[in-house]
């Protein structure tokens, strides 16, 4: 039996205020996405068709149909949980796929049936090892129609191409200004909905998954690397649209 929209409501504005101590101006971050999505979609006969990587909830997706109505947009994640709360309380956002980016199949289970116009993200891509993100760069790179654009707001440090260490104050900084506004953080969401009981079938799903994966995570990779992985991934160009201290949206152009 699927969740109640009640439920999925509670649950979603609960983690959208969350999610504010964590993304540096989050919500600009979206608009910028959707900017640079609308822009590369201008004018094509076809209706645009994105991928959203690591879609939680379906944030980005039901931001993304708001400003795009005729998208056709297939949001992916491995969380049991975050996926059926994105389909009962963004049902018309998105198709929901259940695929963990960069496993075996992964990409088979997208299901397209033509080249994509934009694969979007939002703080998922970080996760990855660099010889996972490496291959994911790769299937993107052909899986998207030429022009076509990988957009991925993430936390990018700057390694050494920059001031990191005064780039991650500022970001701090902002982040500690916005979390007047978010009374949960991460751990404390997930303990409340570990005491919901119609969660209590996913959540059990979610521990089993996260088992067999492990604790092990590896070193967030700086923006200097992620624009070199791009490069090798057979992207034209890429580079930072929007920055604020290590959070940046960085695109890719096919």
């Amino acid at each position: 039996m699927g969740l109640s929209l009640a439920t999925a409501e509670r649950w979603v504005e609960r983690w959208e205020l969350q999610q504010q101590r964590y993304a540096v101006d989050r919500e600009e971050r979206f608009t910028v996405i959707a900017d640079v999505v609308e822009h590369v979609t201008a004018g094509r006969a076809a209706p645009p068709l994105v991928v959203d990587l690591g879609c939680g909830p379906g944030s980005l997706a039901a931001r993304l149909i708001r400003r795009l109505p005729d998208a056709e947009i297939v949001a992916v994640d491995r969380d049991p949980v975050l996926l059926e709360l994105g389909r009962t309380h963004h049902p018309d956002a998105a198709r929901y796929v259940d695929a963990e980016i960069g496993a075996p199949g992964w990409v088979r289970a997208l299901d397209l049936d033509r080249p994509l116009d934009a694969a979007v993200s939002t703080t998922a891509l970080h996760y990855l090892d660099r010889d996972t993100l490496l291959g994911t760069y790769r299937q993107l790179a052909g899986l998207l129609r030429p022009g076509g654009v990988l957009v991925n707001g993430d936390h990018l440090p700057q390694g050494e191409t920059g001031p990191a260490a005064i780039a991650a104050h500022v970001g701090r900084c902002r982040a500690d200004r916005q979390r007047v506004f978010a009374h949960e953080d991460w751990g404390s969401w997930w303990a409340a909905v570990g005491a919901d009981p119609e969660l209590t079938d996913l959540l059990t799903e979610r521990r089993r998954r996260e088992a067999s994966l492990g604790t092990t995570r590896p070193a967030e990779l700086p923006l200097s690397v992620h624009l070199e992985l791009l490069g090798q991934s057979g992207f034209a160009t890429a580079g930072p649209v929007w920055q604020y201290g290590d959070s940046c949206v960085v695109v890719a152009v096919r």
